[in-house]
C-alpha cells in the first residue's frame, strides 16, 4: 500500500501544516536531478487527450436513458406503461410504449449525433501531429501522446498543443509573441518571456542538455494565474532558482506568431489543461416558462388523479346493486369473488389511470425542445444583427432561454466597450496645471476649442520644462505596448504612420495604452522598441534615449495602477506609476494636486476617462531593496499575489505627481436610441462599471439613460462621511417615496409626468456598506431600503464597481420578493460573473476579448442589436411558446374529457373511446406539426411595428400570458368543447341514426365521430388565432388534417395482416356514408368554435390589447384601400380621434401618442393612433401551447 497519500493528509491536517500547498514537481526532458538533491519520484499525470463527449459507445444506452428518465413526464409515462404491463388494463401497452419510445428514440437520436460531433472535433485534435524533443533529436507524435515533461518545439503560426513552460525562442531576446483569440478572443499579440537561464538554448541538442525541475501549483481554470518556479542545476551544489509567472505560461489553444520557432517543457496536459478546465459547463437556468409548464404538469396530474378516485368510485358504486356486478350473462368465477378488495379497488385505479393518462401531454417537452433549437436560428440567420466590421452576426450558445428574452425586467450593462466603442483617441494632458491638446500642434494651428491654452511650445516656466519632458518620457516607458513592423502583423492593430519616419504599428490588449503612446508621439515623444530589455524613446529633437527596463509591476483591479522601473543612461533610477485617481491621489506627497485634480473632475465630468501620472526617483541602495523584495515575492509558491501586492504597495508610495491625462471612449452607435427603447418597453436600465462617478455619469447623459430633468440622488462614500449611512439610506427614502406613497415604479409607469423621474448613482464602497451585515439592529434592513429606493428609480448607476460586486448586485435584484426577469450585457472578462448571475446573460464581441461572449447564453456584435433581439425576436418568441404550452393542454383536454365521459355511460367498465391507432397517433401525427409550425413562423405584429413602439413589449411582461386566469380559460374551453363532442354525439346516435341500408352505428363508430370534431376542431381553433398566413402554414393545417382522413380511410379499409382483429374495418367509411354524420361533423365543429370566437371579438372591441388595436388598425387601413404612399390620417377611427381630443399631449405612463409607420409604405407618411398604442390591463389572450401524443388500443368490454 502507497503510505505516502496517507502521510500527506496527516500532515496536512493533523499535523498543524496550515499553510499546506498542493504543487506538482515537473522534470524538463524527464531527466533525473544530480545525485544529492532530492529524491526522484516520478508522478503519474493523465496523457494530453482532449474529451468534449458526454458518452462513449459502451456507455451511451444506460447512460442517456438515466438522463431522459431524469425528466419528471418522462419517468410517468414510464410507470404508465410498466403498469399497463403488469395488469389487465382496458388499453394495450403499445399506447403508452410507443409514445415514450418515439420521444426517447428522438432525443436519444439528436444526443447521440451531438456526442459524435464531439468525438469527431476530439479525435482531430488529439491526432493532430507535435514535434518534441528526444536524445537531441526532434521526434514527431501524435497529441494525444504527450506526456508532462516532455521538451516541444512549436513553429510559427502552430498551436500550442498543451499548456507549456517557455524555456528558449528563435529570437534573441528570448521572446516570442501569441495570439489567445481561441480562449478569450483577444486578436492582439501578447508578449511571453523565456526563463532567463535558459534562453541562450538555441538548438535541439542544447535544449536536450537542460537538466532542471519545475515546482509549480496543480491546475486550476484561471486563465491569467500561474504560480511556480524552476530549478536549474548546473556545475555547482545549489541550483539556481528563479520564479515562474502567467508571462511564462503557454497556454493550450493559442497560437505562436512572428516567432520562427520555440523550445517548451510540457506542465499541464489533457483535461488538466486550462482551457479544458474552462470547458466546465454553467449552471442550469431555466426560464419562467418551463416553470409554468412545470407548475401545469403538476395540476393536470392532479386532474387525471381526480378522475382515476372518481371513476374508481362510482365503479363500485355501480356494481353495488348484484344484477350489474355479476349480471346472468356474465357469472364470475370463483378466483374472481374470492380476489382481496383492496386489491381489486388498487387495480382498477391503475386501470383508470391509463385510461386518462394522455392528459399529460409527454411529447410537448419534445416539441418544445425542437421549437427552441430551430427557433434560435432566426437569431443567428438575422441579417440587421450582422456586423460588416467584425465579420460576425449574433451568436446563441443556449436555446432554452429564447421565450426569457420577451421577460426581461432588468437590464445590467458594463459601460466600457458596451456602451462605448473601446475605440480610445487620445485628447488632451495636463502637467502641473498646464493644459496640452495635441491636435493643436499636429494641423500647425490652434484648433477651436484650444484657445486659452498652454501648447507645447509654449514654456510653462523656469524648472516646468524638464517637469514636462519628465512626465512625456513617464507615458512613454509605463506601458506593456510592443512595436511591430505593419507588414509583419496580422490581427487588431493600430497604425502609427510617422511622417518620413519607419513604418510601424502599436499593438496591446489595452486599447488606453496605445491611445496613450500615440498621444505621446504626436506631442512629440515617440516610443520605439524595447530591446535587449532596454527601450527607446526618440524625443523631440531626433535623440535617441534608452532605458533599461528593470521591473514591472503590472496593472490589477485592486490597485487600479501600473508602475515601471527604469535605470537612466546616467545611471538613474526612476519608478513611474500611472493609474486611477484614486489610487494615486493617496500615494502622492508632493505636486501641484488641486490644480491637476480640478483638471480630472473637469474632464470626468465631459466623459473622459483620466490617468494620473506620478513618479519617484530610486538611489542605488533603495533599488536594491526593492529588487529583493519583488524577486521574494515571486520565488513564493504560497500566496504569492498576496506577498507581490504587499511589495507593490510598499514600493508605491511617496510619489511626485506630474500630470492627467484624457482619453475618449466614444459612445457606440445607437446606444442612445437602444436605451431610450428599453425605457419605453418597460425595462429598467442599469449601468454597473468600473469608472470613476463623474466619467461614468457623463456618459449615461450622453446615452440618455439620465435625462436633464432627472434628479439624481447620491448615495456615495462621499455622502456618507457627511451622514451617516443609516440617515443617507432613509434621506433618500423619504424623497423617493414622498411623490408615489406605497407605490412603487413597477406598479406606476416609469414614464409617467405624475411620478418625478429619479436617478440613483452608488459607488462601490458605499454598496459594501449596504450589502455588509452588521450587528446593529438598525442595520439591518439597509439591503430592503436599498432595494426600495431603486424600485422607485427609473435608472442606477453603479460606479466604481468590482465585478464581484457586480454579480452581487444582479443576485441582489434578482433574489428580490418581486422576483424579476434579470439580463447582465458586458464585453470583458470583468463582466463574466454578472452574466452568468443573472436569468439570461449577453456577451458583446468586443475588444477586451471573448470571454464574456464564451460564458454568455447570446452573443452579439453591438450593443445596439439588443433593441431588435428583445424587442422583436423575445416578443416573438414568448408569444409563440405562451400559445405552444396552452393549446397543448387544451387539446389534450379536448382529447381526454370525452373519455371520461364515457365511463359513465359503459358502466365505469374501463373501455376506451377511441381505437388503438387514434389513441397513439393523435399528439404524434394528427395534431403535431401545425402548432409546430406555429411557434416558428407565427408574428401577430409586424416585427417593424415592434421596433418602433417598444411599450408593445408591456403586454407581454411578467409571463402575462402564462398566468392562473389564462390557464384556467384553456383548461374550461378544452372541457367546453369535449362536452360539445361527446354529447352533441351522443344526441345523434340517441335518435338511432342508421345508415343507408339500415345498419345501426355501433360504439367504435360513435368514437371515430367523436375523434373526427375533435381533430377537426383543435385544428380549426389554431387557424382561427394565426395571424401570420404563408403557403407552409396553408400545406401544414390543411395537410394534417387530409393526412387523417387518409389515415381513417387505409387503417379501416385495409384488411391488415399483422392485427389479430381489427375492429375498425369499415367503420370511417360507414361514418362518412351517412349524411346526419357529416351533418352533424359540421354542427358540432361550429359550436365548439363560436365561444372562443365570440369572446375574441368581444375583448378586441372592449379591452384590446396595444397589439390588437394595431391589428385592427392595419385591417381598417386595407378596407379603405390605403395607396402605397398616403398618410393613414383618413382612416382612423371615431374612436381614435375621440381618444386625441381627450389625450391632446401624451404622457409617459399611460396612453401613448406614437408615431407608427407601416412597413409596406413606400413613402414616411405616417399616422398617430392614440389608442392603438395604450398600455392595457388586460394581456394578449393569444397563447400556445404544444403536446405529445397519446396512444391508444383499446380493449372491448
Amino acid at each position: 500500500m502507497d503510505c505516502s497519500l496517507l502521510r500527506s493528509l496527516i500532515n496536512r491536517y493533523c499535523a498543524g501544516e496550515e499553510n499546506w500547498v498542493d504543487s506538482r514537481t515537473i522534470y524538463i526532458g524527464h531527466r533525473e536531478p544530480p545525485s544529492g538533491t532530492d529524491a526522484y519520484i516520478p508522478q503519474r499525470y493523465p496523457d494530453n487527450r482532449i474529451v468534449s463527449s458526454k458518452y462513449t459507445f459502451w456507455n451511451f444506452v444506460p447512460k442517456n436513458l438515466f438522463e431522459q428518465f431524469r425528466r419528471i413526464a418522462n419517468f410517468y409515462f414510464l410507470i404508465i406503461f410498466l403498469v399497463q404491463l403488469i395488469i389487465d388494463t382496458p388499453t394495450s401497452p403499445i399506447t403508452s410504449g410507443l409514445p415514450l419510445f418515439f420521444v426517447i428514440t428522438v432525443t436519444a437520436v439528436k444526443q447521440g449525433y451531438e456526442d459524435w460531433l464531439r468525438h469527431k472535433a476530439d479525435n482531430a485534435v488529439n491526432q493532430c501531429p507535435v514535434h518534441i524533443i528526444q536524445h537531441g533529436k526532434v521526434v514527431r507524435k501524435q497529441s494525444r501522446r504527450l506526456r508532462v515533461g516532455d521538451i516541444v518545439l512549436v513553429k510559427e503560426d502552430e498551436t500550442f498543443p498543451c499548456d507549456l513552460i517557455f524555456l528558449s525562442s528563435s529570437r534573441e531576446d528570448g521572446t516570442c509573441f501569441v495570439t489567445t483569440a481561441s480562449l478569450d478572443g483577444e486578436s492582439s499579440h501578447k508578449t511571453y518571456y523565456a526563463v532567463q537561464d535558459t534562453k541562450a538554448f538555441h538548438t535541439e541538442q542544447e535544449v536536450d542538455t537542460i537538466n532542471a525541475t519545475i515546482e509549480c501549483e496543480q491546475p486550476q481554470s484561471d486563465l491569467y494565474k500561474f504560480v511556480g518556479r524552476i530549478n536549474i542545476y548546473q556545475d555547482r551544489d545549489e541550483p539556481i532558482a528563479r520564479p515562474l509567472g502567467s508571462e511564462n505560461l503557454l497556454l493550450r489553444g493559442a497560437t505562436l506568431k512572428n516567432t520562427e520557432h520555440i523550445f517548451a517543457v510540457v506542465i499541464y496536459t489533457g483535461m488538466e489543461t486550462k482551457m479544458a478546465l474552462n470547458y466546465q459547463s454553467k449552471s442550469q437556468k431555466r426560464s419562467a416558462v418551463e416553470k409554468s409548464m412545470n407548475t401545469y404538469l403538476i395540476v393536470y396530474l392532479c386532474i387525471l388523479i381526480s378522475k382515476a378516485v372518481i371513476n374508481t368510485v362510482m365503479k363500485y358504486v355501480w356494481q353495488s346493486d348484484p344484477n350489474r356486478d355479476e349480471p346472468f350473462y356474465n357469472h364470475k368465477t370463483d378466483s374472481e369473488r374470492q380476489r382481496n378488495m383492496l386489491l381489486k379497488v388498487i387495480t382498477d385505479f391503475l386501470a383508470f389511470m391509463v385510461l386518462f393518462n394522455y392528459i399529460i401531454p409527454v411529447s410537448m417537452y419534445v416539441t418544445v425542445e425542437m421549437q427552441k433549437f430551430l427557433g434560435s436560428y432566426f437569431i443567428t440567420w438575422d441579417d440587421d444583427m450582422f456586423d460588416s466590421e467584425l465579420g460576425e452576426g449574433a451568436l446563441v450558445n443556449t436555446s432554452d432561454l429564447n421565450e426569457e428574452l420577451g421577460q426581461i425586467e432588468y437590464v445590467f450593462t458594463d459601460k466600457t466597450g458596451t456602451l462605448t466603442e473601446n475605440n480610445m483617441e487620445f485628447i488632451e494632458c495636463c502637467v502641473d496645471g498646464h493644459v496640452y491638446v495635441a491636435d493643436a500642434i499636429c494641423n500647425g494651428q490652434i484648433l477651436t476649442g484650444t484657445v486659452g491654452m498652454d501648447m507645447i511650445d509654449s514654456s510653462p516656466g523656469a524648472g516646468g520644462k524638464e517637469r514636462e519632458e519628465l512626465f512625456f518620457r513617464a507615458l512613454c516607458l509605463c506601458h506593456t505596448v510592443q512595436v511591430k513592423e505593419e507588414e509583419s502583423v496580422d490581427g487588431i492593430k493600430k497604425g502609427l504612420q510617422p511622417c518620413g519616419k519607419s513604418s510601424s504599428v502599436y499593438i496591446s490588449s489595452s486599447p488606453d495604452e496605445v491611445a496613450l503612446v500615440e498621444g505621446m508621439k504626436r506631442l512629440g515623444f515617440t516610443y520605439l522598441r524595447l530591446k535587449d530589455n532596454h527601450m527607446e524613446i526618440l524625443n523631440r529633437d531626433d535623440d535617441i534615449e534608452r532605458f533599461e527596463l528593470m521591473e514591472v509591476l503590472s496593472f490589477d483591479s485592486v490597485r487600479r495602477r501600473m508602475s515601471v522601473i527604469v535605470k537612466s543612461s546616467t545611471g538613474e533610477y526612476y519608478l513611474f506609476c500611472k493609474g486611477a485617481d484614486s489610487s494615486i491621489f493617496p500615494r502622492v506627497i508632493q505636486g501641484k494636486v488641486d490644480q491637476v485634480r480640478a483638471r480630472v473632475e473637469h474632464n470626468a465630468v465631459e466623459g473622459l476617462r483620466t490617468l494620473c501620472v506620478a513618479y519617484k526617483t530610486l538611489a542605488q541602495e533603495e533599488y536594491e531593496s526593492v529588487c529583493k523584495q519583488i524577486n521574494t515575492a515571486k520565488l513564493a509558491l504560497q500566496d504569492r499575489d498576496k506577498k507581490l501586492a504587499e511589495a507593490f504597495d510598499f514600493i508605491e508610495r511617496d510619489l511626485i505627481l506630474l500630470g492627467a491625462t484624457a482619453v475618449e471612449d466614444r459612445l457606440q452607435d445607437k446606444a442612445a436610441d437602444t436605451i431610450e427603447s428599453l425605457h419605453k418597453a418597460g425595462m429598467k436600465v442599469w449601468v454597473l462599471t468600473g469608472d470613476k462617478m463623474e466619467t461614468a455619469a457623463a456618459t449615461c447623459y450622453a446615452c440618455k439613460l439620465f435625462h436633464r430633468n432627472t434628479e439624481i440622488l447620491e448615495l456615495t462614500t462621499k455622502r456618507t462621511e457627511e451622514q451617516s449611512l443609516h440617515d443617507v439610506l432613509f434621506d433618500l427614502s423619504k424623497t423617493v417615496l414622498r411623490h408615489c406613497g406605497s407605490l412603487t415604479r413597477d406598479t406606476v409607469s416609469g414614464l409617467s409626468h405624475d411620478v418625478p423621474d429619479y436617478g440613483l448613482i452608488i459607488d462601490g464602497a458605499t454598496l459594501s456598506a449596504v450589502m455588509k451585515p452588521t450587528e446593529e439592529s438598525s442595520s439591518g434592513n439597509y439591503k430592503e431600503i436599498f432595494l426600495e429606493i431603486c424600485r422607485n428609480c427609473s435608472a442606477v448607476l453603479c460606479c466604481r464597481m468590482a465585478p464581484l460586486q457586480k454579480a452581487q448586485i444582479v443576485k441582489m435584484i434578482k433574489t428580490s420578493k418581486e422576483h424579476p426577469i434579470t439580463l447582465a450585457i458586458g464585453d470583458g472578462a470583468n463582466d463574466v460573473s454578472m452574466i452568468l448571475e443573472a436569468h439570461v446573460g449577453i456577451g458583446i464581441m468586443g475588444k477586451e476579448g471573448r470571454q464574456a461572449a464564451r460564458n454568455s447564453d447570446y452573443a452579439i456584435p453591438k450593443f445596439k442589436h439588443l433593441k431588435k433581439m428583445l424587442l422583436v425576436h423575445g416578443h416573438y418568441y414568448y408569444i409563440r411558446i405562451s400559445e405552444l404550452v396552452q393549446y397543448f393542454f387544451y387539446k389534450n383536454v379536448c382529447f381526454i374529457f370525452p373519455q371520461f365521459l364515457y365511463q359513465f355511460f359503459c358502466g365505469f367498465s374501463q373501455q376506451p373511446l377511441y381505437d388503438t391507432a387514434y389513441l397513439t397517433l393523435y399528439n404524434i401525427s394528427f395534431t403535431s406539426l401545425p402548432i409546430l409550425l406555429y411557434s416558428l413562423i407565427e408574428q401577430h405584429v409586424n416585427m417593424d411595428i415592434l421596433k418602433r413602439d417598444p411599450s408593445l413589449y408591456r403586454d407581454i411582461a411578467k409571463n402575462s400570458l402564462l398566468r392562473w386566469r389564462i390557464f384556467i380559460y384553456w383548461t374550461l374551453l378544452g372541457v367546453f368543447d369535449a362536452v360539445v363532442f361527446f354529447f352533441g354525439a351522443y344526441f345523434l346516435f340517441d335518435n338511432t341514426t342508421f345508415t343507408s341500408n339500415g345498419q345501426m352505428f355501433g360504439n367504435w363508430t360513435f368514437g371515430t365521430l367523436v375523434f373526427t370534431v375533435l381533430v377537426f376542431t383543435v385544428t380549426l381553433k389554431l387557424a382561427l388565432d394565426t395571424q401570420y398566413w404563408t403557403w407552409i402554414n396553408h400545406f401544414v393545417i390543411w395537410g394534417s388534417l387530409l393526412f387523417y382522413v387518409i389515415f381513417s380511410l387505409l387503417w379501416g379499409g385495409i384488411i391488415w395482416p399483422f392485427l389479430n382483429y381489427q375492429r375498425m374495418y369499415y367503420v370511417f367509411m360507414q361514418m362518412l356514408s351517412s349524411g346526419p354524420a357529416w351533418l352533424g361533423i359540421i354542427l358540432l365543429i361550429t359550436i365548439s368554435l363560436i365561444p372562443d370566437m365570440l369572446k375574441k371579438v368581444i375583448c378586441r372591441q372592449l379591452w384590446p390589447t396595444s397589439a390588437e388595436r394595431i391589428q385592427n388598425a392595419l385591417k381598417q387601413s386595407k378596407r379603405v384601400n390605403v395607396s402605397e404612399f398616403s398618410p393613414l390620417s383618413t382612416v382612423k377611427t371615431s374612436k381614435s380621434k375621440s381618444s386625441e381630443h381627450r389625450n391632446p399631449q401624451p404622457t409617459r405612463s399611460g396612453r401613448l401618442s406614437k408615431k407608427m409607420m407601416c412597413t409596406h409604405w413606400g413613402g414616411n407618411d405616417y399616422c398617430t393612433f392614440n389608442s392603438f398604442f395604450s398600455f392595457s390591463e388586460s394581456p394578449h389572450n393569444s397563447s400556445a401551447s404544444y403536446s405529445d401524443r397519446g396512444s391508444g388500443l383499446e380493449t372491448s368490454v
